[in-house]
């Protein structure tokens, strides 16, 4: 094998809807960060549509860059679901019965209290020469093809059944084979400044990095990750030089960082407030609810999180939450004086230490020339004092609500640390 395919892969996504727009390929950047992490070098991502022709031109294509050809979609029971013949044909074998993979399959409908019907069955007819994949959340086993040194795996679409299948079993069978440097990273999770804020502090200590070690910038509404990647060949070495550049990197804007390795705002607020024993509620307009949202996806929330009112209409803000209407006619529901007023309301009605508030127009339309569009009020209420901050944020509705709700968690966070 030529050596710049060795440890090289491609990813191959089979389905019209990918090229339609009609379904966004998150299958493929998913597997492209697992395969970064397990140091094997992604060369190319290829999207195509479900047909024979090209199922196998694209494999043809692939092999002729990459040894490890990833393959996604196609794999149901339906007449659309055409990767399986196809790789047969692809490698001139035959669809045999595999006994195993009906074992996993009744295993599975038994679980669900489901019948097994002669198409489900169907999905236990495997190429001959494939070596199944346990598919231990759906029908369709994986197939795992070798080719001289290359080497194939064709997997379902499905997101979780896919990423439990490549993580679990594809990933580590194939670091076994093959030798790959050691790639360590670290993701240091901020809120509260934008990625151009951070990087003017950070400069000069991001220009001394060492030519092994990367900082990403991962920018989302609301938040940005900062990620630190390094390669080398001492794994211990390795973690030890990202240890101690993290720790610099934290000194720099410590009061932007909220945690580490994809923790969550929401989660990193919910363990300070179990560790402090304090509770919280929220009252939310614009946002809808969707603060709440956040703050129960957390398992245990409720050791911490009372409820919250959606005030959308000012009549639940006076009705429910007491905001006198004198506030509403005279400064409006999207100001200081009333975010303040539903704050304290709904931290009473509830009973809680803390109660988190916004009132905003999300959009697209609804502003004026005083009030635009992505202007958001919100406050923080605790005994004793209420404060509230306003945002400019955008004319994106998703983007103001998801940014809205970060921000006001972010507050509280703050405030938690004080």
């Amino acid at each position: 094998m030529e050596g710049s395919r060795r440890g090289v892969a491609e990813i191959i996504s089979i389905g019209d809807e990918l090229l339609i727009g009609q379904v966004v390929n998150t299958n493929a950047s998913w597997m492209a960060e697992m395969l970064s992490l397990a140091g094997i070098t992604l060369r190319q991502i290829t999207a195509i549509g479900d047909t024979e022709e090209e199922i196998h031109r694209a494999i043809d294509e692939a092999l002729g860059k990459a040894q490890l050809v990833f393959i996604t979609g196609g794999l149901g029971p339906t007449a659309d679901d055409i990767t399986k013949p196809a790789l047969c044909r692809y490698f001139n074998t035959e669809l045999v019965f595999n006994e195993a993979a009906y074992a996993q399959l009744k295993a599975l409908f038994a679980r669900r209290g489901w019948a097994v019907s002669e198409r489900n069955k169907a999905q236990a007819m495997l190429p001959a020469i494939c070596q199944p994949l346990a598919n231990e959340n759906g029908t369709a086993p994986g197939m795992w093809f070798e080719q001289g040194d290359s080497i194939i795996v064709s997997m379902p679409g499905v997101p979780f059944e896919m990423k439990a299948m490549f993580e679990n079993q594809v990933i580590p069978a194939i670091r076994k084979r093959i030798h790959t440097p050691v790639i360590l990273h670290k993701t240091i999770m901020t809120a509260g400044a934008g990625e151009s804020a951070i990087a003017d502090i950070i400069s000069h200590w991001e220009k001394a990095l060492p030519a092994h070690i990367k900082l990403a910038y991962l920018p989302q509404p609301g938040l940005v990750r900062l990620r630190l990647s390094g390669k080398g060949a001492h794994e211990h070495q390795l973690a030890t030089e990202i240890e101690t550049l993290t720790n610099e990197l934290v000194g720099l804007i410590p009061q932007f960082v909220y945690g580490f390795d994809e923790v969550t705002l929401e989660n990193a607020v919910g363990q300070l407030l179990l560790a402090k024993g304090f509770s919280l509620a929220t009252a939310e307009s614009c946002t809808g609810g969707n603060i709440a949202r956040l703050i129960t996806s957390v398992p245990g929330s409720s050791a911490y999180f009372k409820g919250s009112v959606v005030a959308y209409a000012n009549a639940v803000k006076t009705e429910m939450l007491g905001v006198d209407d004198a506030l509403l006619q005279r400064y409006g529901a999207v100001s200081r004086e009333v975010v303040m007023a539903m704050a304290d309301g709904v931290r009473k009605a509830l009973k809680t230490d803390f109660a988190l508030a916004t009132s905003g127009i999300a959009g697209p339309d609804g502003g004026t020339a005083d009030k635009p569009v992505g202007t958001v009020w919100m406050a923080l209420s605790a005994a004793g004092e209420t404060i509230a901050v306003c945002h400019q944020l955008g004319e994106h509705r998703g983007r103001n609500i998801s940014r809205a709700s970060l921000l006001a968690l972010n507050m509280l966070r703050i405030k938690l640390l004080q």
